[in-house]
């Protein structure tokens, strides 16, 4: 990080990548802190959309001109921010550079947020978005206190970003890029290392020593807490399946809602109802139990904000969920997200047929992990197989969803485009239909919810 940045003396904030869900974030952080926010992202989404009604100005043009002079500023009130997510030869990102604009990356400037505070971060391939929020809601919601840059929107608070009266900060920590070595926690939680981001990290030995090399950051007198199973140093593990310094047992679904009781060195809590479902939020609850416990939060006030925990946009969420039908949509872009998923519907649903939309990030990821895409995809009843969402990359020759689906051993499985989504369902019209994925599939949502949702 350049010692030049001060936050003190902002005054304007641009974001070239504005869109992006932890970018968003910080946006929302500096309208907060009283600055002028303005960005550019590639497409308009919901996103974007709802940041302009907060008075964030967006283009989505790549030109440099449209840009307001005050953002241009070389001086100390002016700071530009971007992800390395945005293509490196993005136009407006050259102009900054070609003015002798300091561009900083969004993980650096988070870095120099947290660092004079209390920050508790949440690493992980998955897992992170949700527990990291269900952290920052219990402490929220038992008056604990905090301020929270979140991946997701939390469903409580209709936001990613939260802030707070104390010097707490709840943090997403991020492996992409390596971007949570801009970290220095004084808690840490690591949810899983599953191989990912290879396009990165090019094998998975590396991606676990960026983990290791985060979890070395954490402050002398810190608390590190790791799922069982990785092979990471902590001073706890949890589990939602296993003994483990804490974990779950007696595990149990009624009338559509997860319980369980909570075990740690500390003693017991018993017939804990989630305000959300699943086996895998049984796992991330109980890091988050094992979180506030350690900061002596009263269990009563643990159990009453975990029960009315409201969980993340596109997380298993309902957005439709009556007698006659069910739809969720989830944002399961990896292997072991769809089968954390495949598991949950199982559970709650164990007498249904699964109809599962699927549509694949990445070129490279879906290259790299095509063997489980394709074991896991066999595993529902009906398999509805959209093209790949490139985000950043260009194709890749031969790698695209109709290869995909021929390594799918299921009879019942179709290659389809939006619209042929929407017609099959129109007609057919399942019980259980489930969408999944982390590109643009959300755009279904809002068709399947009035198709579904309606006789």
């Amino acid at each position: 990080m350049p010692d030049q940045l001060r936050l003190d003396t902002l005054q304007y904030v641009y974001f070239v990548g504005i869109g992006g869900i932890g970018m968003s974030s910080l946006a929302r952080y500096f309208v907060q802190q009283g600055c002028q926010v303005a960005g550019y992202d590639k497409t308009p989404t919901a996103l974007t959309h709802a940041l302009e009604l907060e008075g964030i100005s967006v283009i989505y043009q790549d030109e440099y001109a449209q840009i307001d002079d005050r953002f241009k500023s070389s001086g100390s009130e002016a700071l530009v921010i971007y992800t390395p997510a945005i293509p490196a030869n993005l136009g407006i990102l050259h102009a900054f550079k070609e003015a002798g604009q300091v561009l900083y990356k969004r993980s650096q400037v988070l870095g120099l947020i947290s660092k004079d505070r209390f920050t508790i971060a949440i690493a992980g391939t998955h897992g992170k978005t949700t527990t990291s929020s269900m952290i920052a809601h219990v402490l929220t919601d038992t008056g604990f206190g905090c301020s929270a840059f979140l991946g997701g929107i939390a469903s409580n608070y209709q936001t990613n970003t939260l802030i707070g009266t104390n010097d707490v900060v709840v943090v997403e920590a991020d492996e992409y890029d390596r971007s949570f070595l801009t970290l220095y926690p004084n808690i840490a939680v690591v949810t899983s290392t599953d191989a990912d981001h290879l396009d990165i990290y090019g094998e998975h030995a590396a991606l676990l020593e960026s983990f290791q090399l985060f979890l070395g950051q954490v402050r002398t007198d810190g608390y590190t807490l790791v799922r069982q199973g990785l092979s990471l140093p902590s001073n706890a593990q949890y589990s939602a399946t296993l003994e483990a310094d804490a974990y779950a047992e007696h595990v149990r679904v009624q009338d559509g809602y997860f319980y369980f009781d909570y075990k740690d060195s500390n003693g017991s809590i018993k017939n804990i109802q989630l305000g959300l479902p699943g086996w895998h939020n049984v796992e991330n609850a109980v890091a988050c139990i094992a979180v506030a416990r350690h900061l002596k939060i009263s269990d009563e006030a643990i159990v009453r904000a975990l029960g009315n925990f409201k969980g993340v946009k596109r997380r298993f969420e309902y957005i439709v969920r009556n007698e006659k039908q069910v739809y969720i949509d989830d944002y399961a872009h990896h292997p072991e997200e769809l089968r954390a998923l495949i598991k949950s519907l199982r559970t709650l649903y164990p007498q249904q047929a699964v109809t599962m939309v699927f549509q694949p990030h990445l070129f490279t990821r879906t290259r790299d992990f095509a063997s489980g895409f394709a074991e896991v995809l066999g595993t529902v009843d009906t398999l509805l197989l959209m093209e790949i969402y490139p985000a950043r990359e260009l194709p890749l020759p031969g790698i695209d969803s109709a290869w995909l689906l021929d390594q799918v051993d299921l009879a019942d499985k179709h290659l389809l485009t939006e619209a042929e989504v929407l017609e099959y369902l129109s007609i057919r019209r399942p019980g259980l239909v489930v969408t999944a994925g982390a590109g643009n599939i959300d755009r279904l949502v809002q068709p399947l919810q009035h198709l579904l949702g309606h006789d």
